[in-house]
C-alpha cells in the first residue's frame, strides 16, 4: 500500500507544472472566465463606434410590393404609373367603375443626410468614448485579478509554510517525548510529565491535519483564481520571502494613483461623455438637411406592363418649438457632467485613502518581521536552554511544554508578517493602478 502510494506522489510531482508568481497573475489574466466577457465587452463598445459612423453613409433601401384592386383612385394612378392610362379610361363609367388591376410596385430610395449639426461626429466621439471605458474596466478586471492571484498564490505558500512548522512541531513533540520517557525510565520523572508531553504531541498533530486540509482548499482556491480546474497540480516556485525593499513615498503613489487608477480614468471619461451627450442635445437646436432619391416601378405583371419613375428631393428640417423637451434635456445633462464631475472628485479621494491604508499596511508588516524574527531566536533559545534544565531537572515539564508552544506561536506570527507584508505590497500597488506580471512586488 505505502509503495503505491508513493507512486502516486511521484506521479503527481512529474504532472504537476512550475508556477511562479507573476505567471499565476498572467493566467488569472488570460484564462478567467470574466476576462473572456470583458473582451466581449469591449468588443461590442468597438461595434458602436461602426453604428455611429453610419450617419455618414446613405440609407439605401429596397421594397417589393402587389396590391390588386377595382377602387377608382387606385386604379386610375396605377394605369399612370404602369403608363397605360388610354383616352377610353376618362369614361364617367370606367372611371366610376373601373375593372380590377394588378400592381406590382418595385421602389429604390436612398436618403443621404448632408447637415445634421455635428450629431453624427459626436456620436462617434462618445462610442470612442465608451470603448475606452470598457478598455479601463477590463484594466481594473486585470488588477483585480492580479490581486486575487497573488493573494492566492501567497495564501498557498502561507499555509505550505505553516504546514512544514506544525510537522516540525510534531517531530520536535516526538522527541520530547522519547527524551521523557529515557528520564522517566532513569526514574528522574513520573508518568504524569510523559503523558503531558503525549497531549501536546496530539494537539500538534491535530494542527497538522488542519493545516493539511487548509493547503487543499488553498490550492483549490488558486486554481479558481486562475481560471484552471480545482484539481490543478502546481509547484510554486516563488517563495514566501521578505521584500528587501521598504514602502516608498506615499505622496507618490497617491499622484499615481489620482491618474493611473482604472477607476479615476473612467471618472474623467464619464465626464467627456457627459460634455458630449450636452452638445449633442444643443444640436436639436439646429435645422436637419438631408437629400432623397428613388426609382420606382409599377407593373400590371411581374415582368411586362411596366412603367418606371424616379424622384429627388432635398429636405429641411427645423424643430422650431417641441416643448421645451429639448432644453429639458440639455439640463439633464448640463446635471449629469456636474455629477460625473463630484464623481471623479470622490474616486480620486477614495483612491488616495486605499493608497494610505496599503501604505500603513505594508510599513506595519515591515516592522513586524523584524520584530517577528527577534521572537523567533529568542523563543528558540528559551527552549533550548529549558530542555537542557528539563533534563537535569531544573525545569517541569510545563515549563517545556509553554516554551515549545512559544516557539510554534511566534514561527506561525514570522511567516504571517512575511505574507502580510507581500499581500501589502500588491495591495498598494493595485491601490495606485500599477499592478501589472511585470510589478516588481510579484519577483
Amino acid at each position: 500500500m505505502m509503495a503505491i502510494l508513493l507512486i502516486r506522489l511521484i506521479l503527481a510531482a512529474a504532472q504537476a507544472e512550475d508556477l511562479s508568481l507573476a505567471e499565476a497573475v498572467r493566467v488569472a489574466q488570460k484564462q478567467h472566465p470574466s476576462v473572456k466577457a470583458a473582451d466581449a465587452r469591449l468588443n461590442a463598445a468597438a461595434l458602436q463606434r461602426e453604428q455611429a459612423q453610419s450617419g455618414y453613409l446613405p440609407k439605401v433601401n429596397y421594397m417589393e410590393s402587389y396590391q390588386r384592386s377595382n377602387n377608382p383612385v387606385f386604379v386610375f394612378s396605377s394605369l399612370l404609373a404602369q403608363r397605360r392610362f388610354t383616352e377610353r379610361n376618362f369614361a364617367i363609367d370606367t372611371l366610376n367603375n373601373p375593372a380590377s388591376v394588378n400592381n406590382f410596385q418595385s421602389v429604390v430610395s436612398a436618403e443621404q443626410t448632408l447637415f445634421d449639426a455635428g450629431v453624427t461626429k459626436r456620436s462617434i466621439e462618445s462610442a470612442d468614448l465608451r470603448k475606452q471605458l470598457s478598455a479601463e474596466e477590463k484594466r481594473q478586471l486585470e488588477m483585480n485579478l492580479a490581486a486575487g492571484a497573488a493573494r492566492a498564490y501567497l495564501g498557498v505558500q502561507l499555509t505550505e509554510e505553516g504546514l512544514r512548522v506544525a510537522r516540525e512541531a510534531v517531530k520536535a513533540a516526538e522527541a520530547d517525548l522519547a527524551r521523557a520517557r529515557s528520564i522517566r525510565t532513569a526514574g528522574l520523572s513520573t508518568d504524569a510529565d510523559v503523558l503531558s508531553i503525549e497531549v501536546h504531541l496530539a494537539a500538534m498533530k491535530e494542527q497538522e491535519v488542519r493545516r493539511k486540509a487548509d493547503l487543499d482548499v488553498a490550492r483549490a482556491a488558486l486554481n479558481e483564481v486562475l481560471g484552471l480546474p480545482l484539481d490543478s497540480e502546481h509547484r510554486l516556485t516563488t517563495g514566501l520571502g521578505q521584500l528587501a525593499a521598504g514602502p516608498g513615498e506615499r505622496a507618490a503613489y497617491e499622484t499615481r494613483a489620482a491618474t493611473d487608477r482604472a477607476e479615476a480614468r473612467q471618472a474623467l471619461l464619464g465626464v467627456q461623455l457627459a460634455e458630449k451627450q450636452t452638445a449633442q442635445a444643443r444640436a436639436a437646436y439646429f435645422p436637419r438637411v438631408s437629400v432623397r432619391g428613388v426609382l420606382e416601378a409599377d407593373r400590371g405583371r411581374f415582368v411586362t406592363q411596366a412603367g418606371g419613375n424616379w424622384f429627388a428631393g432635398v429636405t429641411l428640417q427645423w424643430n422650431l418649438f417641441n416643448g421645451y423637451a429639448d432644453r429639458g434635456r440639455i439640463r439633464e445633462s448640463q446635471q449629469m457632467i456636474a455629477a460625473t464631475r463630484m464623481q471623479a472628485e470622490q474616486v480620486r479621494n477614495g483612491a488616495k485613502l486605499e493608497v494610505r491604508r496599503a501604505h500603513v499596511d505594508l510599513s506595519a508588516a515591515t516592522e513586524r518581521i523584524a520584530l517577528s524574527a527577534a521572537a523567533v531566536a529568542q523563543a528558540d533559545e528559551s527552549l533550548r536552554i529549558t530542555r537542557n534544565r528539563y533534563e537535569s531537572g531544573l525545569s517541569t515539564v510545563t515549563d517545556l511544554l509553554r516554551n515549545q508552544v512559544a516557539v510554534l506561536e511566534s514561527r506561525l506570527r514570522q511567516l504571517m508578517a512575511v505574507h502580510d507584508q507581500r499581500v501589502a505590497a500588491v495591495m498598494l500597488e493595485l491601490a495606485s493602478g500599477g499592478l501589472t506580471p511585470e510589478s516588481e512586488v510579484l519577483r
